[in-house]
């Protein structure tokens, strides 16, 4: 089990730290207890929020309906959940090694 991620049957939460306003989109690793996430979109109005929503479906192969956001809607700590994550991308599986 980590502190960064924890499944309920099909389920995936992540607790994300986000950095909004960046020069490009991208997970950078774990950021203490949570996964960093770079994104290009300004923290403005729940742009952010949308287009983070948007990168995890990418991410996952899910739809946008699938991944919902629990907590941290106007912070930069926030925890979703994804259904059923149909891709595992290569950092996943470097980073989950580490638990």
């Amino acid at each position: 089990m980590s502190d960064w991620y924890a499944w309920d049957g099909q389920t995936l939460t992540l607790n994300v730290h986000i950095q909004p306003r960046a020069g490009k989109d991208e997970v950078v690793g774990l950021h203490g207890d949570r996964l960093k996430i770079r994104i290009k979109a300004p923290p403005v109005d729940g742009k952010a929020n949308r287009y983070l929503i948007e990168f995890l479906a990418d991410v996952f192969g899910v739809a946008k309906k699938d991944v919902v956001l629990l907590a941290g809607e106007t912070g930069r700590d926030k925890r979703f959940e994804i259904r059923a994550p149909k891709l595992w991308p290569a950092w996943w599986t470097e980073l989950s090694k580490m638990d």
